[in-house]
């Protein structure tokens, strides 16, 4: 990997409020094993932000590492232009946070889960409460003792306790985990109705299609290294085009568009033609396509230029997935 696979959202001085999250050569190794190498990562301000692997690529760890959960092995970080371990106390106190699932009293009702927390931040948390619960739609349970929870009430609970200190910062490790598909759309407003407030949002997820619904950007990572980040279409521009037609004779439409000037790949689909196209190919080409079809008199029922999605790129550029360890 060259370094002009990674392509940073911008560029920026360090230290200067910016950014979110910044880390410079962020690197947390266990024993042999390297966790997190060498880890350049930018987030901005007032965003959704996907940081996006397979099982195993370092993804909690790093959170960790940003909450000073476990310490960086080298490499420098920065939460809200505060630098941390150096300022933590201070930059944690605009940060909200859920490290693998949340996890409450459960004898204990949700409103008093969330006293018990307020009681460790400033007086204003407590005043909160009822907002918070009422935000992430679970203000009619709040008294509830959170053993009767869902996971999916518990995962709202969990944003809930992040709330009550009112963070510009949210950080959340798989926070679709264990939802239905309602609460992932749920899930998925909640996080957009966040940022449009102004907060940023960094989600870990292995979720690819629900991280390309929810985040403006995102940071690819493969065995513990960074190897894209970026606005998710700015990223995806560089991907293939599928043109997708139905029509009257897809045989014969295949091989008029292999002896046309084009440079597509064309496959064969039930009912008709999947066409690959290279990147950056504009709606001329695809234009083109329809008229070499109509020009040998294939009668076109249906044509659909579809981009690359976010998982499909995802596999192309990570190397983990089937491969040995």
């Amino acid at each position: 990997m060259t370094a002009t696979d990674v392509a940073a959202t911008a560029a920026g001085p360090a230290g200067d409020g910016s950014w979110a999250v910044e880390t410079r050569g962020l690197v947390k190794r266990f024993g042999s094993n390297i966790a997190v190498n060498g880890v350049d990562l930018r987030i901005p301000r007032g965003c959704a932000f996907g940081y996006l692997g397979p099982n195993g690529a370092g993804k909690t760890t790093l959170i960790r590492v940003l909450l000073g959960l476990t310490g960086a092995d080298a490499g420098t970080m920065s939460l809200l232009g505060h630098p941390v371990p150096a300022r933590r106390d201070r930059a944690l106190a605009r940060v909200g946070a859920i490290v693998d699932e949340p996890r409450f009293h459960a004898h204990l009702t949700g409103r008093q889960n969330l006293q018990v927390l307020a009681a460790a931040r400033e007086p204003a948390a407590r005043d909160r409460i009822d907002a918070s619960l009422k935000r992430v739609g679970i203000l009619h349970r709040a008294e509830d003792r959170v053993s009767k929870y869902s996971m999916g009430m518990r995962q709202r609970l969990g944003v809930a306790a992040c709330l009550i200190g009112d963070p510009e910062l949210l950080i959340l490790d798989e926070p679709m985990n264990g939802l239905d598909p309602a609460g992932m759309q749920e899930m998925r407003d909640m996080i957009r109705s966040l940022v449009d407030e102004g907060r940023t949002v960094v989600l870990s997820s292995h979720l690819l299609d629900e991280v390309q619904r929810t985040c403006d950007a995102v940071a690819i990572v493969d065995r513990g290294k960074v190897i894209r980040q970026g606005p998710i279409a700015e990223l995806l521009a560089g991907t293939s085009v599928v043109v997708q037609v139905e029509c009257s004779e897809p045989d014969r439409a295949r091989a008029l568009l292999e002896v046309s000037s084009l440079s597509a790949s064309v496959g064969l689909e039930p009912g008709g033609l999947a066409i690959t196209l290279p990147a950056g190919t504009t709606r001329d080409v695809i234009a083109e396509v329809a008229r070499v079809l109509v020009g040998g008199s294939i009668a076109i029922y249906r044509l659909h230029p579809v981009q690359a999605s976010l998982e499909t790129w995802f596999l192309q550029v990570t190397s983990r997935l089937g491969d040995p360890e």
